[in-house]
């Protein structure tokens, strides 16, 4: 039988109405910041958004509507969004120009959200208030495939001491436990990590699967995403399937990974959201064979329409790829072609795998990622002042 619960305690929290029992005055609860500005390189309109662009928009937009004001401030053009955008200069010089642009452009905020993507802006050497580090991936040796040597050894020593130096005493939020495992490693306590996985959008109705052998991949063609690797697995795979290879996405290997082509490969460039949610559909299988990642958002969007992806056993990918659950995750190059002609083969396998990554995906949606935001942004502002 219920127990009677008094009036003034009926709209308390749990927390609260046992203090009140105790006669004992509840702890203060964190204030939540009214204005959050995100320091990143690109804004989402960017002819070379990815996920870490979309995942900003995507928590701008929920805090915004959740009654925060939020503005972003990026390198390169900015387009308009329900949040306020600002450019602070041009694609490099804006890391030089963040500090003057922020005052003169933005002037204040409750809480800076710094998005370090490798390259870092240093924002708690200048930026007096509360600050708040967002980490998609450490990119400890991505530098090397970027850079020559000496450039790629500064560029790592920058990052690693921006994340474990520059930030000390702040809160760093992770995308992955993979993230989290490596910024402990160059030396971030555990104790000031905080892990807040990407979402998806609830998808719309589910479109036919393609009747011929459809594989996709789909994301920035740069380096580390490896889809010249994945030409020349097709090389491999395609007369054991049939079938047609459809890239999905820009960047700067394109012109490169379309002299690699070989027959049945299609380049899509960039889509419209139907186009993507038709394809995610269509496809039998993802092929992600990045060299690592901080979560690897489009597994998570496939999975929605019961696609299974295949990918390598890296960070990231390993934490979106429950393996021999809801996809596979290859040790090497052939086992990532033996994978992909064994699932191609077995429709009766990838459905399994398929339905599965349907019923994990559905336990990672924005809105549940932006009230864990939330909770961090909380966490840190009322670190900010006790320091």
């Amino acid at each position: 039988m219920p127990q009677h619960v008094p009036p003034s305690l009926r709209n308390t929290s749990p927390q609260e109405a046992l203090h009140a029992a105790l006669g004992e005055t509840a702890p203060p609860v964190p204030p939540a910041p009214r204005r959050i500005v995100f320091l990143a390189h690109r804004d989402l309109g960017n002819a070379q958004a990815g996920g870490s662009e979309l995942l900003v928009d995507q928590l701008a937009q929920g805090l915004t509507h959740a009654g925060h004001q939020v503005t972003l401030l990026c390198g390169g053009p900015a387009a308009y969004r329900d949040y306020r955008v600002v450019s602070a200069g041009g694609d490099l010089g804006h890391y030089l120009r963040a500090r003057s642009a922020f005052t003169r452009q933005v002037g204040d905020c409750d809480l800076l959200v710094e998005v370090c993507n490798g390259m870092p802006y240093l924002a708690p050497l200048w930026h007096r208030g509360p600050t708040l580090c967002l980490v998609n991936h450490v990119h400890t040796d991505l530098w090397g495939l970027r850079y020559p040597g000496p450039a790629a050894r500064l560029g790592r020593r920058l990052e690693h001491w921006a994340l474990s130096g520059a930030q000390r005493g702040n809160l760093l939020v992770a995308v992955s436990p993979s993230t989290a495992t490596a910024l402990r490693e160059i030396g971030v306590p555990r104790s000031r990590i905080r892990v807040v996985h990407n979402g998806v959008d609830e998808p719309g109705p589910l479109e036919p699967r393609s009747e011929e052998p459809l594989f996709l991949a789909m994301g920035r063609l740069v380096e580390y995403k490896r889809i010249d690797l994945l030409l020349r697995l097709w090389e491999r795979v395609r007369p054991v399937t049939g079938g047609r290879l459809v890239i999905v996405g820009d960047g700067p290997e394109r012109e490169r990974l379309q002299q690699l082509a070989g027959p049945d490969v299609v380049f899509k460039g960039r889509v419209s959201e139907a186009e993507k949610h038709r394809l995610l559909c269509a496809a039998w299988l993802l092929l992600h064979p990045s060299a690592v990642e901080g979560w690897g958002l489009v597994v998570t969007e496939a999975a929605t329409r019961g696609t299974p992806a295949i990918g390598f056993d890296v960070p990231g990918l390993r934490d979106s790829v429950e393996d021999g659950v809801t996809g596979l995750l290859a040790r090497g190059e052939s086992s990532f072609a033996a994978a992909w002609c064994t699932l191609a083969l077995s429709a009766e396998r990838r459905k399994a795998l398929g339905k599965a990554a349907a019923s994990r995906a559905a336990r990672y949606r924005w809105s549940h990622s932006v009230r864990q935001f939330q909770a961090v942004a909380a966490e840190a502002v009322a670190r900010g002042r006790t320091r």
